[in-house]
């Protein structure tokens, strides 16, 4: 990821948004403070982000644990309050009240005995929102957090991010799909660095999307079809926020339908 400046705003949803590659989840790693920057400054909620990290709560793209562990989701729940009570440290009754209340948020409640592994995708990925939810934290960080998820699951989590943005927390959510990226109240459009940020109809525009995707993007009916090999964004074709902007005129030979 190139050397890029952005503002992340407080108490509300950033949709982070470009192709495969992009660095979007450099980003978020950077944000948790899995990763340092090379160089740069990075701040988190006004620290470092190895200096906040009490203050975040993660939910990783395709978090696993190795086939057969004999962990049942309760059990997994129970993780988030080890960053604040430490491992060897029991739950007291307060700690177990919110891991309960996690468990209802993301309705796994009645999944509390299965292990983890005998659980879908959709499931799984519920279970670890629901460990984040049970941390103390004031920014949650989704790393594609709806991607390949069933329609329950999805609409579950998505409720999620929508009552943590309510309830005052900061959300960062990393997606492909431009339909979330829109429904945003910030969004960082990414390609090797930032391209842009702000406002979702401020970035998403025709020639930000088509800088970002580069040459692949086609011009149909005011519609913009983003052609992303490696990613199906399931949702048809997305208008951009500037459907009557013309296109570039040094692409327009490249569209010889138009």
């Amino acid at each position: 990821m190139r050397p890029s400046s952005f503002v992340i705003p407080a108490q509300g949803v950033t949709a982070i948004i470009g192709p495969n590659g992009s660095g979007k989840s450099t980003l978020l790693n950077a944000l948790a403070g899995v990763i340092e920057p090379r160089s740069g400054r990075l701040r988190v909620l006004g620290r470092p982000p190895r200096e906040a990290y009490r203050d975040i709560a993660y939910v990783m793209q395709a978090l696993s644990f190795p086939e057969g562990t004999p962990i049942t989701v309760r059990e997994v729940v129970c993780m988030g309050r080890y960053s604040t009570r430490g491992w060897f440290r029991p739950l007291t009754r307060a700690d177990r009240e919110r891991v309960a209340r996690a468990m209802d948020l993301l309705e796994v409640t009645d999944l509390a005995k299965r292990h983890l592994g005998e659980l879908s995708g959709g499931q799984r990925q519920r279970v670890f929102v629901a460990q984040a939810l049970a941390q103390n934290h004031e920014a949650l960080l989704l790393d594609e957090p709806l991607t390949g998820l069933d329609l329950v699951s999805a609409r579950t989590i998505d409720r999620i991010i929508h009552t943590e943005r309510e309830r005052g927390h900061s959300v960062v959510l990393t997606t492909h799909d431009l339909d979330e990226a829109r429904a945003a109240d910030h969004v960082i459009l990414m390609r090797s660095h930032v391209l842009a940020a702000g406002p979702p109809c401020d970035v998403l525009t025709r020639r930000n999307l088509e800088d970002a995707y580069g040459l692949g993007s086609l011009h149909e009916h005011s519609e913009l079809i983003l052609d992303d090999p490696a990613h199906t964004h399931g949702h048809g074709p997305v208008r951009p926020c500037d459907p009557v902007d013309p296109p570039h005129p040094e692409r327009k030979a490249s569209h010889p339908h138009e």
